[in-house]
């Protein structure tokens, strides 16, 4: 049996590692052919020395020189192609021998590499929600004209998609996205305000990377995987509905036009979501341990609060107006999470940035790449504007 070829983009992020935690226990199913990374060079080393790929592409120049030191003082007998930048990306995400690629990359830098990836026909497996929420409609249609397999990594879509599997589309009366609710999920808006870095950073069930973790207190991470539903199974904002459940076992649900709820459970643990998408339709077994039905004690759910947790609300806001605003939307919300996490902007200010930007922007089609990348540097410039009026008068 020919074993699989996976492309990861982002391999040195927390989805990229579990990936190859993954394919550890598939040895005789998969072979890593290319990796990409940004700047976590001794990482990466490390996977290439282990992994063996063909391909490798780092951010920057500097960090492709930096990269060859490391191979060569590890002695690796066959180093990779080393290629950087957004040229490298596309490069791995295109490589003629991986059939799967995971796109595990955080923000808008993944965008480009995951379309053409899709026009090349491969399967993605689609950890990096940006890339839908900026250009749903043009990613779709790529994976169309193509043939290729557009497969969710994230554990709410990974579970409608599992819920959703010899359902007919007819009978499916809404998609139920489940979400922790972060850190503040009980705390006041005063406290929201307030809020440091650090403890915007204590998520209560996930282990996540800097901006997914900001994504996920502001309960933006919940309005961007709205957008990315609607992209992913084509069901419209008001057949896409947010429930908090704070102990995040059931990852999401699906309920049918006669009242019946279908949902999935599961560990909290991105391998199982991860072995779906690279193994799918086949199920094999995982070396998780079973969900354990008898420790629970209870299972909560609540509506999302979007007086304390605006960003919600402004997402459905993006999906419903269609066009490049979600496009905007997540520029947005990338230029104001980067500014927090620096410390220039409060929490609380997030949402602030982002309604600046949605109110000021003239949605239009996504006819094209240029327009949603003309959108997406548009939307950061009015972002950044924003956040240094903001800047000034908290200094």
């Amino acid at each position: 049996m020919n074993k699989r070829g996976i492309a990861i983009l982002g391999s040195t992020g927390s989805i990229g590692v579990n990936t190859l935690r993954v394919v550890d226990a598939f040895r005789d199913d998969f072979t890593v052919v290319a990796l990409a990374a940004g700047r976590n060079v001794r990482k990466l080393a490390e996977q290439c020395a282990r992994y063996q790929p063909e391909l490798v592409s780092v951010e920057t120049e500097e960090c492709a020189a930096e990269l060859r030191a490391e191979l060569a003082r590890a002695n690796v007998a066959a180093p990779p192609r080393l290629l950087h930048g957004e040229a490298g990306l596309v490069e791995v995400a295109t490589h003629a021998g991986a059939s799967c690629v995971v796109s595990a990359t955080v923000g808008a830098v993944g965008f480009v590499p995951t379309l053409r990836a899709l026009e090349a026909g491969k399967r993605v497996a689609l950890a990096n929600k940006e890339t839908l929420v900026m250009a749903g409609e043009l990613m779709t249609r790529a994976a169309e004209a193509s043939g290729a397999e557009l497969l969710p990594v994230d554990s709410e879509h990974n579970a409608l998609h599992q819920c959703l599997r010899g359902e007919r589309r007819a009978e499916v009366r809404r998609l139920v996205l489940t979400a922790s609710g972060g850190p503040f999920r009980t705390k006041t808006h005063g406290e929201m305000e307030r809020a440091t870095v650090a403890e915007a950073m204590r998520h209560p069930t996930w282990e996540m990377g800097a901006k997914i973790t900001i994504d996920s207190a502001t309960l933006m991470n919940k309005g961007l995987e709205v957008v990315e539903a609607r992209w992913l199974f084509g069901f419209e904002a008001d057949q896409i509905d947010v429930l908090v459940h704070p102990e995040s076992i059931v990852h999401s649900m699906i309920e049918l036009v006669d009242g019946s709820v279908i949902a999935q459970l599961g560990v909290t643990d991105m391998r199982h979501a991860i072995q779906y998408a690279l193994t799918y339709p086949e199920r094999h077994p995982c070396q998780l341990p079973a969900l354990d039905l008898t420790q629970m004690s209870a299972l909560h759910f609540d509506a999302p609060d979007t007086e304390r947790f605006p960003c919600l609300a402004l997402a459905y806001r993006a999906l419903r107006a269609g066009g490049t605003t979600p496009a905007a939307l997540n520029a947005a919300n990338e230029t104001a999470v980067a500014a927090f996490l620096e410390e220039r902007i409060r929490l609380t200010d997030i949402p602030r940035v982002i309604e600046h930007v949605l109110d000021g922007h003239e949605s239009r089609p996504v006819t094209d790449l240029d327009a949603v990348l003309e959108t997406d540097r548009a939307a950061r410039l009015s972002a950044s504007e924003e956040i240094n009026a903001l800047v000034s008068v908290i200094g």
